[in-house]
């Protein structure tokens, strides 16, 4: 009886090694938005805590200024009224250039608790 060997040959490792590292730059470039959008969030609900509307905003853009929030700012909010409760919500897109004419857009939305 003859032994076989068994494995992936150097073509296989190429083509695994090159979905891998796609994959990693995707994931590396679709992370910080990730981050943004739980920042945006969090200021979303510190926001909530104002009385009026440009007071919701302010708040809102004085904590966008300490987290480094760029993809959308105060005036892009939208102040609702729950009863009393003040509900601050938001929606915003992110496009990820991946190579030529092919982008990725990550649709981004949520509201204040």
């Amino acid at each position: 009886m003859k032994n076989r060997q068994r494995g992936i040959s150097f073509i296989g490792i190429l083509f695994v090694g090159g979905v891998l590292a796609f994959s990693g730059v995707i994931v590396a470039q679709v992370l910080p938005t990730l981050i943004e959008f739980q920042a945006i969030t969090k200021a979303a609900n510190k926001a909530a805590e104002g009385d009026t509307v440009p007071e919701v905003r302010a708040i809102f853009d004085r904590a966008g200024a300490i987290d480094d929030i760029k993809s959308i700012s105060g005036k892009d909010l939208e102040v609702s009224k729950d009863g009393d409760k003040v509900t601050v919500s938001f929606a915003y897109n992110r496009e990820i250039h991946i190579g030529g004419p092919a982008y990725l857009l990550l649709k981004y939305a949520g509201r204040s608790k």
